[in-house]
């Protein structure tokens, strides 16, 4: 295997597939920037390409032969966190051993050393690059990557000794310096260790542009893949491209693990000759989905942070009654389209499909486990051919219903999105039974007052999912106090049977989740049939 789909670190061109950074920045604007003497901003959400974009940029830039250009990732010095000294220290000894690695350039290392260490912390940086600017033999251009993991008093001090060698630029103190990360400046919130709170902004008034280094278009998903069939023979079927792109909608990471689930993971395919195809690539990515790597924890980890918490748990709970725009301040949603979660054009919703499923799955991965004496094999109705079964909703959801009047209350107030308890909490106990045989596949979306569940599961246990499927409809509703239960079914079979349609299931089920606390639980649980549709009240 000569060339790789790559899923962690920077990009080695001769060692993996990968889409070049000048067809995803635009690099003529980087050129103006740094020519002006501008300091800018690149950003993008966690393993986008944004180091191996800087690599490639200075790469080119040091060939061009108009500046030095260095590039130098800090994130060593996140661990000092209010510790000044120790985190100036960090930051000045990665630019000098960077500096010796990609420009042969030992002095400042040795200024550093004998001199640079002794300087006060609050003006060792300022002097590092100034020293730097002075003995480069071009005007001196630096990357500072994972400029945003650093935290508190450091952080601060990292922006501020920039901020004051700016005047001296280009002649002593660099040309210019790219800060890159997952955040852009506006979203700086630092702690100071006295507890102020000061914005990045305010920090480091001198930020020109930020540029926001997007994901891969459509047609380099396909360029991506087509060069491993250029590489190897190996083709990928037509019919994978459609589904790629709304299961990732060109996440790179997602896109590059995707493959590399599927051209290596998968040892038949590595076989060469063997071509991949749809059901090739649906297996990769339920494989993908309950791998949890490291990219896709780091995604869950996210859904703590309080900006993160407000947008994301209504968008789980889809209550267009209860949606308060007062929640949903500018900056909250730009700070969650700029880490990758949401997507706020032309409406707001999660990114891609596999977050879609990754974010509920993870929200409830324990409540998973803990939801006893449920077996898949009790809802499971065998079939008229060996190794054939079905599964039996309407005694799964009956089963449902009575777990919920027993549990909802004390689970609901475990999860820490209790506003998507309801729906949260039968997606576990889908979860737990399905897992393992079938699939579910989740679509929601902000002010759509509803969450759909696509349940396939494979008839053929050898077969599995490349054999004949059933395919089920779950639609979930809220019914709060203000509303008729008449028009909420009304509007539940209209809705719930158009997905049925296009999803072309053979059976589809509405719940409807009754959140008042004044109806007891004789009148929310009921079970009725309207329209080829079992509705189901909890």
């Amino acid at each position: 295997m000569k060339k790789f789909f790559n899923t962690a670190g920077p990009i080695v061109p001769s060692d993996h597939y990968y889409i070049s950074s000048k067809q995803r920045i635009d690099w003529d604007e980087v050129d103006m920037l740094i020519a002006s003497n501008k300091y800018f901003l690149l950003h993008a959400p966690r393993q986008t390409g944004k180091t191996s974009a800087l690599l490639e940029l200075m790469g080119r830039l040091n060939n061009e032969g108009d500046y030095n250009v260095l590039y130098a990732n800090i994130e060593g010095a996140q661990t000092t966190r209010n510790d000044v000294d120790r985190g100036m220290d960090a930051v000045c000894t990665a630019i000098y051993n960077s500096a010796e690695i990609y420009l042969n350039n030992r002095e400042i290392g040795e200024w550093y050393k004998s001199e640079g260490r002794d300087i006060n912390p609050e003006s060792r940086l300022t002097s590092l690059l100034k020293q730097f600017a002075e003995i480069s033999n071009k005007p001196l251009v630096l990357f500072i990557d994972e400029a945003d993991s650093l935290v508190g008093d450091t952080l601060i001090s990292l922006l501020r000794q920039i901020r004051a060698g700016y005047a001296q630029r280009p002649d002593h103190f660099p040309k210019s310096i790219v800060l890159c990360g997952l955040r852009d400046i506006r979203d700086y919130r630092i702690h100071r260790s006295d507890g102020e709170i000061i914005t990045g902004g305010s920090a480091f008034n001198i930020k020109s542009e930020s540029l926001l280094m997007g994901n891969f278009t459509y047609e380099e998903c396909i360029s991506l893949y087509q060069q491993h069939t250029s590489e190897t023979g190996q083709s990928f079927s037509e019919e994978i491209y459609p589904e790629l792109w709304e299961d990732t909608k060109g996440q790179p990471w997602l896109v590059n693990a995707l493959a590399y689930q599927m051209t290596w993971k998968n040892r038949t395919l590595r076989d060469r000759t063997q071509p991949i195809t749809l059901q090739h690539y649906l297996l990769a990515k339920e494989q993908l989905i309950r791998s949890r790597q490291t990219h896709l924890d780091q995604l869950a980890d996210k859904l703590k942070e309080p900006r993160v918490h407000r947008v994301i748990s209504q968008l789980l709970a889809s209550e267009e009654d209860k949606f308060d725009t007062s929640k949903y301040r500018e900056p909250d949603l730009q700070y969650l389209a700029d880490l990758g979660l949401i997507t706020i054009r032309p409406t707001i919703k999660i990114s891609n499909r596999i977050y879609q499923e990754i974010i509920p799955r993870e929200l409830t991965f324990s409540t998973q486990y803990s939801i006893v004496n449920q077996e898949q094999s009790w809802y499971l109705t065998s079939g008229d051919t060996p190794n054939s079964s079905y599964l039996n909703m309407p005694k799964l959801l009956k089963a449902f219903q009575q777990y919920f009047r027993e549990n909802s209350e004390s689970w609901i107030e475990q999860f820490e999105y209790k506003e998507a308890g309801p729906q949260l909490l039968i997606q576990a106990f889908l979860q737990r039974i399905i897992n393992g045989g079938g699939r579910i596949n989740r679509e929601y979306g902000l002010g759509r007052g509803r969450t759909d569940l696509a349940i396939e599961w494979p008839i053929n246990r050898e077969e599995g999912l490349y054999g004949e499927i059933q395919r089920i409809i779950i639609e979930l509703k809220i019914h709060h106090k203000k509303q008729k239960l008449e028009s909420i079914i009304e509007q539940g079979i209209e809705q719930s049977a158009a997905y049925a349609d296009k999803f072309n299931a053979q059976e589809t089920h509405l719940i409807i989740f009754n959140r008042d606390p004044e109806v007891s639980w004789d009148e929310k649980i009921w079970q009725s049939t309207e329209k080829g549709i079992m509705i189901w009240g909890c």
